[in-house]
């Protein structure tokens, strides 16, 4: 396939919702956005949730498993450590699966810069070893965790799925982008309904320790400086984990989807400063910055359109930052300017 080949849709029918499948297969089930699925898909009822992770340690296996607390007590939830690089870890999954949510990955753009072949190891043949083992099984729904940094550098904004020629700028990039093509391609020749969500800065309770609201909020209470890379303009398109659930839940709801892909963004691009901010405020202190040469990989600015996702998965009343916020740090009410 050449490589700047740029297709967002080869669906068969548009906005065909069904019933949520039996049994459903999530892969990083126990990490942030896997263990928000999780406790979502359980309190809907009526289905049976897999959840496989091989407990990287990028972080502390302890928070992960503290993450599936309520869910390792639920009738309907198990869960397997297991490894997508792994074929034998694979076929340890005995249960008839119905559908396939793929998180796990390894994640972040500057680490994939110093360690590139891990990152296609794990993203790109992991996510072909799951691909592989859904057509063996004849799994018939696969909904995969794409980025919003595949788009790289396109001056263009708000991002449209519609937009071509996409120039990656990191490692992860590349292996997210690449994980999207093969779902194409299994799409295209085994009749694979393949949904690739491209997610935005998301954020919210549970969020890796290693992320940049979690290291920002640690630094204000301790009142030391936080860095600002590049530039104290740089902005993101902050997405709240819970609208990001319910869009993963939507696109599972989707039937003859064939292949799709989809913007989950807030749709509104918030400048570092309004981050640090909104944080410092809602914890009723002060902050100090720093701005550092900025970091290989990293882009200005990133920004969603919504409008195909709006149109085709349905339009959602998108959590305010304030909000979010809040419950990122566990707080009963939002602080307002």
């Amino acid at each position: 396939m050449p490589p700047n080949l740029q297709i967002t849709s080869i669906g068969r029918s548009r906005n065909s919702l069904v019933p949520p499948s039996k049994t459903i297969l999530v892969t990083g089930g126990a990490g942030f956005i896997g263990s928000h699925l999780v406790d979502f898909l359980l309190r809907k009822g009526g289905m049976k949730v897999i959840a496989l992770d091989n407990f990287d340690p990028c972080y502390s296996k302890k928070i992960k498993r503290q993450n599936l607390a309520a869910a390792l007590k639920h009738p309907d939830f198990t869960l397997i450590e297991g490894d997508i690089t792994k074929e034998r870890d694979l076929e340890r999954i005995k249960s008839p699966i119905d559908s396939i949510v793929h998180l796990a990955a390894k994640a972040g753009v500057r680490p994939s810069i110093e360690n590139p072949v891990e990152y296609m190891r794990v993203n790109v043949s992991g996510t072909a070893n799951l691909l592989e083992f859904a057509r063996k099984r004849g799994i018939t729904k696969f909904v995969f965790a794409s980025s919003s940094s595949v788009y790289g550098e396109k001056k263009d904004r708000p991002w449209s799925e519609s937009i071509g020629d996409l120039n990656p700028i990191s490692h992860y990039a590349v292996s997210k982008l690449a994980a999207e093509k093969l779902g194409y391609v299994h799409s295209r020749l085994n009749g694979l309904d393949f949904v690739a969500l491209r997610l935005f800065s998301v954020y919210g309770e549970r969020q890796r320790p290693d992320l940049a609201l979690s290291k920002f909020a640690k630094l204000i209470r301790r009142r030391k400086v936080i860095e600002v890379y590049g530039s104290t303009k740089t902005a993101r398109d902050y997405t709240y984990v819970g609208d990001v659930v319910e869009y993963i839940y939507r696109a599972l709801l989707q039937k003859n989807s064939g292949y799709e892909v989809f913007n989950v963004g807030c749709g509104r691009p918030y400048s570092i400063m309004k981050l640090i901010s909104t944080l410092a405020l809602q914890l009723g202190m002060e902050y100090k910055i720093v701005v550092t040469p900025a970091k290989q990989g990293d882009v200005p600015s990133t920004w969603a359109s919504n409008k195909k996702t709006d149109e085709i998965l349905g339009r959602i009343t998108r959590t305010s930052i304030s909000l979010g916020m809040a419950r990122f740090l566990g707080k009963k009410k939002q602080i307002r300017r």
